[in-house]
């Protein structure tokens, strides 16, 4: 059974992993939290403790750390015998950290795929790139590698896999929705860093339809969507980490991600990536200074963890998968709806890091029981949705089902 759990990172999800891995400690045996502020691991700690969140007395520890080096990340994971990393930092990290745990056996996980700073939207896959080529030396090591595994990606990509199993005979579409119904009250911010907000709307949207890449505009394909709780949403083809794990195992059916954006944040997005605000390389000031104006954007912007008091309303994110089931055409929608006033009482956080920060505490467990400790590089959809769908069920992101025969909670039993 492995424990000991290392997390990198000290933004909003990190904050909802903290307390959720403090929840089952029993489990996952003593807990560190890592990033290059101390301050922040400190400060969640300390939330972690005001909550009392514990299940049981133990080690709760924080650290500094660059977690681009991979030689400090490996270090840091030998001297706190953790046998568990969750990866919640910046997706520039995500390599030096994969690297780290295939050096010390460690197991990895992570929410996102890997991004490079000078770069924006890759050739697809986007896994293939990166994260895809230490398959062998994770299979090697025996490390046990889940990739993606937030809600999405992550969840949505369980939910395709229980569709496969439990639901149709065969698939041919797979639309992945994620709305956010949700209020913060600010004039204009980001849900999650802005930085990786904006990187993921300004290239081309890529999705796999007919059996290859296709690529659009971002908000050139835009529909509405009539969900469970939230109603009709409006959203717009997007680009996602998900899209391109999903279409090497269902390369046969058409696989979309879809997320909802209000005029004003269309708006705002805009005006930014027109004036040329949204740019990832450098230029030179009157004064002779260089910024990334990406980078100032985002200074300026208010922290995504600072929205959580504030936020009221809903999410609803989930999977429409079309296809057959006994021969006749079948559709169904597997989805979770979370809401940030419920998710800020209990962990502080609101309701979209609230869904991207129980998943991969609940691989963890899922991991040190054995169940998940694969030994191998895998995304979700590779995995038994089952028991991390049951688990999940109990720890604080329900899931439910929508089809022909009615709107009903996903219980196994």
């Amino acid at each position: 059974m492995k424990r000991n759990v290392l997390i990198i990172g000290a933004g909003g999800v990190a904050q909802v992993v903290a307390h959720k891995c403090a929840q089952h400690n029993d489990l996952l045996g003593d807990l560190h939290i890592a990033s290059r502020t101390l301050a922040k691991c400190e400060a969640i700690i300390a939330s972690v403790r005001d909550k009392g969140a514990m299940k049981v007395p133990g080690t709760f520890q924080a650290h500094g750390v660059d977690a681009m080096d991979t030689a400090a990340v490996a270090a840091l994971i030998r001297a706190t015998g953790s046998q568990i990393v969750i990866n919640v930092g910046s997706a520039f990290v995500n390599m030096y950290v994969l690297d780290a745990c295939i050096q010390t056996g460690a197991a990895y996980m992570d929410t996102a795929i890997h991004e490079d700073p000078a770069k924006i939207c890759e050739t697809p896959p986007w896994y293939g790139n990166y994260e895809w080529k230490r398959r062998a030396a994770c299979e090697k090591a025996g490390v046990t590698a889940i990739l993606g595994v937030g809600f999405d990606p992550g969840v949505v990509n369980a939910y395709a896999r229980l569709a496969e199993e439990e639901y149709l005979d065969r698939i041919e579409s797979i639309d992945i929705v994620d709305i956010n119904a949700g209020s913060h009250g600010r004039w204009f911010a980001t849900n999650f860093d802005p930085e990786i907000n904006f990187r993921e709307f300004t290239g081309t949207v890529w999705s796999w339809q007919d059996g290859a890449w296709q690529a659009n505009r971002m908000f050139e394909v835009g529909r509405e969507w009539d969900l469970p709780v939230v109603g009709k949403q409006k959203a717009y083809l997007t680009g996602h980490d998900e899209v391109h794990s999903l279409s090497a195992r269902y390369p046969e059916a058409d696989v979309r991600f879809w997320m909802g954006f209000g005029d004003h944040y269309i708006n705002v997005f805009t005006v930014l990536k027109n004036l040329g605000l949204l740019s990832e390389k450098p230029v030179r000031t009157a004064e002779g200074q260089e910024v990334v104006p990406l980078k100032v954007v985002k200074a300026v912007l208010p922290d995504p963890a600072s929205l959580a008091p504030d936020y009221t309303g809903k999410t609803c994110i989930g999977d429409f998968v079309k296809g057959a089931k006994d021969g006749r055409p079948a559709e169904i929608f597997i989805y979770n709806v979370a809401d940030h006033r419920e998710a800020y009482e209990e962990v502080g956080s609101q309701g979209i890091s609230y869904t991207a920060g129980v998943p991969p505490v609940a691989a963890a467990i899922l991991i040190a029981q054995g169940v998940w400790d694969v030994k191998k590089m895998a995304n979700v959809e590779d995995l038994d949705p089952r028991p991390f769908i049951s688990l999940l069920n109990r720890i604080g992101l329900p899931t439910r089902v929508k089809d022909a025969a009615g709107d009903r909670p996903v219980d196994f039993g």
